[in-house]
């Protein structure tokens, strides 16, 4: 049967959007209209001029205010939810519960405890809960992924990690409100390396996690601002934020994550150590000792890669196939699960158990 009847025969998969602020317009809905056999029947915004641009912009034929209204009208297979941080929640059990997939945009929830709600849910229902931690599908990941696998790194028992920028506090949006973002860099930028760490490392369980976190910019008139100007008045979170993880395999990983720090430029890299080699993520390499020679392997010819449109596939063809999603709740929840820990360790002064 020709490749195109058979596409032409398979039933749509009608996705709705939740959020339609800048993370959907860039990533989401270009991406949903890039795969094959997707159609997105509506948008949701609770203000309501913004989801009207955004469906003429794109589209997409019918809009809401409400997103339990949206559930209840339209027949969906599965929502994207493209909300701050304090609205993961509650939409995505929503539409579990309506029986409806969903791909949560990253963190998983404010917290470990909205995320195992969140995980909960996807359980009890069946449904599947991807959370849009893209960094995985870039093709220097997935190279090294595949060196790990075959062995070239041998026992891997340290990683550090870096999310770094120089003076990058965001302007707009809620980035800078705890009540409404539940962090700062750890758990806006920190959380795609350190998600991207422990795929690497094969998701060892963490047992437990010290830090310390510091604001020592974003409440400052006099600090530039590369991002655009913040409001200082309302900035209630960290700027940097450092951590380090103890695992139960024995392995250990630190991590360190700005919005604002007097480095040289900004970083986003992690570096990973194992008894037969070692790898460093930005860019890709791989260090090793070979006949008595120490070599660096460097990747060569990788494609250019849409991580966006990577993770929607992924999403796709997860409820396409019936297969378990790539990125599950259960990973997101443990990205929460150290970032807590390492907020509470802050506040406390003390290490704190995980699990």
């Amino acid at each position: 049967m020709p490749e195109k009847e058979t596409a032409a025969r398979v039933k749509p998969i009608r996705v709705g959007i939740i959020g339609t602020g800048g993370i959907a317009t860039a990533a989401h809905i270009p991406s949903y209209q890039k795969v094959e056999g997707v159609e997105i029947v509506a948008g949701c915004d609770i203000v309501e001029s913004v989801a009207k641009n955004v469906a003429e912009k794109f589209g997409i034929p019918r809009i809401y205010t409400d997103y339990r209204k949206m559930l209840k009208e339209e027949e969906l297979d599965a929502v994207s939810v493209c909300t701050p941080n304090y609205v993961h929640m509650d939409p995505t059990i929503d539409a579990l519960n309506a029986g409806v997939h969903v791909l949560c945009e990253k963190p998983i929830g404010m917290n470990a405890k909205e995320g195992a709600a969140m995980v909960a849910a996807s359980r009890k229902t069946g449904k599947k809960l991807q959370i849009g931690l893209c960094s995985r599908f870039g093709s220097g990941p997935q190279a090294l992924k595949r060196f790990i696998d075959a062995g070239e790194l041998g026992d891997i028992y340290y990683a550090r990690v870096q999310a770094l920028r120089r003076r990058g506090i965001p302007g707009w949006g809620v980035f800078g409100q705890k009540d409404k973002q539940g962090g700062g860099p750890m758990i806006d930028i920190g959380v795609h390396i350190l998600d991207l760490t422990l795929w690497l490392m094969g998701h060892p369980k963490p047992v437990a996690a010290s830090g310390q976190c510091y604001t020592k910019f974003g409440t400052r008139k006099d600090i530039i601002g590369l991002m655009g100007q913040w409001d200082t008045e309302t900035f209630t979170v960290e700027d940097f934020a450092t951590g380090f993880v103890r695992f139960d395999n024995g392995a250990t990983l630190t991590v360190e994550a700005s919005f604002a720090a007097n480095i040289e430029k900004d970083v986003f890299n992690s570096v990973i150590l194992g008894t037969e080699g070692g790898l460093q993520t930005h860019p890709p390499m791989i260090f090793k000792e070979e006949h008595k020679t120490l070599t660096d392997v460097k990747p060569y010819g990788l494609a250019d890669v849409n991580v966006y449109l990577a993770e929607v596939q992924a999403f796709i063809d997860a409820i396409r196939n019936d297969a378990e999603s790539l990125i599950p709740g259960e990973h997101g929840l443990m990205v929460s699960q150290i970032m807590d820990a390492i907020y509470e360790s802050s506040d406390t002064g003390k290490e704190v158990k995980i699990g």
